[in-house]
C-alpha cells in the first residue's frame, strides 16, 4: 500500500514542468533538477528510478514543498524526508538503493560502458514513501548518464596473455596513460577507465589472471610488465607520463609494482583502499596466500556480514611480510575511508608513511582519509554499498561482505576524492590543461 501525504490542490489547466539540465551528461557531472508550475506550498516527491543491466530496480526519492512561486529546486531547497534529507542537488543519484523486495547484496556496476545509465526522474503529488510504479507521475524526464564521452574509442586487448580494454581519448594526442586495476572481485571492470579517457587519459582496464594461470612460474610479473608496456608503446601515449590507479587488490599490486619492478616505472600512482601487507613476491599470488593464512581472523556481525579488516592486524614489522614502500620513487596518493571494514587501510597508511619517512621519501606521499567512509570508494554520485555479495578469491564461496561507511559522508567522500584524484593525475601527468570531451 502506498503511503502519501496529500498536497495542495493541483491545477488541471497548468501542468507542472520538470526539468533536468543537462539531461545527457557524464556520470561525474552534476545536473540541476527543478519543477515549475506547482501551487505554492505544494507537497511533492521527486523520485529517480534505474533498471540495471541485471534487471534490478534502483530508486531514490526526496520530499519537497514548493515555494511561493510554485517552484522546487533540488540545488536550493531542502528535502524533508525520503532516501536523503537536506539541500542535496545530486541526492536522487547518490542515495539510490534497491527497491523493496529486491535480491540481497546487490551492487550497481555498469558493464556495457558504450550505452548510458538511464535514470527516470519523476515528480509525484504528495509525500510518497513507496508504490511509485503504481501511480502516474505529474511529470517525468529521462536522464542519460554516460561513462564515455563522444569520440572516446574502446579497443579490446588480447596480447601476450594480457586481457583488458583500452580507452583512447578523441584527438591527435599524444596523451598520458593510466594502468587501471580493480579489486579481488575479478572480471573486467571498464567504467573507471572509460571515464578517465573522457578526461584525456589513455587508460587500460586490466582483467586479472585466474588462480590457475598464476600457478605458472614468473607469469605474474611478466603479465603486469606486458600490460604496462601496452600503454607505454602505444603511438598515442607519452611513454614518460604513465600512472597506475588501483583499488583494493589493485592498490596492493600498484604498491608492489612501484616498489619492486625494474621494468615498470610509473610517473605517479593512486591507491584507493589499499595496503602494503603482502608476502614478498608477486602480489596477486601473495594476497591469495595471505587470505588463506588469515581466514581465522574473519569476524561476522549481527547481520551475518563478514568483516575482514582485522586480517592484517597488527601491522607486521617484518619486511618479508610486506612491500618495501621505501623503494618507491614516484608520487603516491592514498585514498582511504576511516570506516573501512574490509581492510585496515588507515593503519597500513600510517605504516607506509613511517617507512617512506625512514627512506627519506615522505615528500612523495599524500594521504587522504574520510570519516564514516567505507572500502568501496567509487565514482561521484554512485550509490553507497555498505555490504554486498562477494565471491572469495581462494574458495569461490559467495558471502556477504561488510565494506563499511555511512551513506551521506561516504557519498561526499566519493565526490571529493574523485576531484582530488583528477587533480593529482593532472599535476603529475599533464604539463598543461588536459583535453576533456563534452557530451
Amino acid at each position: 500500500m502506498s503511503q502519501t501525504t496529500p498536497s495542495s490542490t493541483m491545477s488541471p489547466d497548468v501542468p507542472p514542468v520538470l526539468s533536468v539540465v543537462p539531461s545527457r551528461a557524464l556520470v561525474d557531472e552534476a545536473f540541476r533538477v527543478s519543477v515549475q508550475n506547482l501551487p505554492p506550498g505544494c507537497a511533492v516527491t521527486l523520485h529517480s528510478l534505474h533498471r540495471s543491466e541485471e534487471e534490478d530496480l534502483w530508486e531514490a526519492f526526496g520530499h519537497y514543498v514548493s515555494d511561493q512561486n510554485g517552484s522546487v529546486s533540488l540545488a536550493d531547497d531542502f528535502s524533508f524526508g525520503g532516501t536523503y534529507v537536506g539541500k542535496e542537488a545530486m541526492g536522487l543519484l547518490w542515495s539510490m538503493r534497491p527497491v523493496p523486495g529486491s535480491r540481497e547484496g546487490l551492487r550497481l556496476r555498469k558493464m556495457n560502458v558504450c550505452t548510458p545509465q538511464l535514470v527516470h526522474i519523476s515528480v509525484y503529488d504528495g509525500h510518497a514513501q513507496e508504490g511509485f510504479t503504481e501511480r502516474p507521475p505529474l511529470a517525468s524526464v529521462l536522464s542519460e548518464r554516460w561513462f564515455v564521452a563522444p569520440g572516446v574509442r574502446r579497443v579490446e586487448v588480447r596480447e601476450k596473455g594480457v586481457r583488458g580494454t583500452l580507452f583512447i581519448p578523441p584527438g591527435p594526442g599524444p596523451f598520458p596513460g593510466v594502468l587501471d586495476m580493480w579489486g579481488g572481485g575479478g572480471g573486467l571492470v571498464e567504467y573507471r577507465s572509460a571515464l578517465l579517457a573522457s578526461h584525456g587519459y589513455v587508460s587500460l582496464a586490466l582483467q586479472y589472471l585466474t588462480s590457475g594461470e598464476l600457478a605458472l612460474a614468473d607469469v605474474e610479473s611478466k603479465f603486469f610488465e606486458t600490460a604496462f608496456n601496452i600503454i607505454r608503446f602505444h603511438p598515442l601515449v607519452r611513454p614518460d607520463r604513465i600512472g597506475i590507479f588501483g583499488l583494493c587488490l589493485g592498490a596492493i599490486a600498484t604498491n608492489h609494482l612501484a616498489a619492486e619492478s625494474s621494468v615498470i616505472k610509473p610517473r605517479c600512482c593512486v591507491c584507493v583502499s589499499g595496503v602494503h601487507i603482502c608476502p614478498r613476491g608477486p602480489p596477486l599470488a601473495g594476497t591469495t596466500q595471505l587470505l588463506l593464512l588469515t581466514a581465522h581472523k574473519v569476524r561476522v556481525d549481527e547481520n551475518n556480514h563478514e568483516i575482514w579488516r582485522n586480517r592484517i592486524l597488527p601491522i607486521t614489522g617484518d619486511l618479508a611480510e610486506k612491500i618495501d614502500v621505501g623503494k618507491i620513487n614516484c608520487p603516491m596518493l592514498l585514498v582511504n575511508g576511516r570506516d573501512d571494514q574490509n581492510l585496515s587501510t588507515v593503519e597500513a597508511a600510517e605504516d607506509m608513511a613511517r617507512m617512506m619517512q625512514a627512506a627519506g621519501k615522505a615528500h612523495l606521499l599524500t594521504t587522504i582519509e574520510y570519516p564514516a567512509t567505507g572500502h568501496l570508494i567509487e565514482l561521484p554520485y554512485s550509490p553507497h554499498f555498505r555490504a554486498t555479495k562477494f565471491m572469495k578469491m581462494d574458495t569461490k564461496e559467495k558471502v556477504m561482505l561488510l565494506w563499511g561507511g555511512q551513506t551521506k559522508p561516504h557519498s561526499d567522500a566519493q565526490e571529493d576524492a574523485w576531484n582530488k584524484i583528477l587533480s593529482f593525475l593532472h599535476h603529475h601527468l599533464y604539463s598543461n590543461n588536459p583535453p576533456r570531451a563534452k557530451m
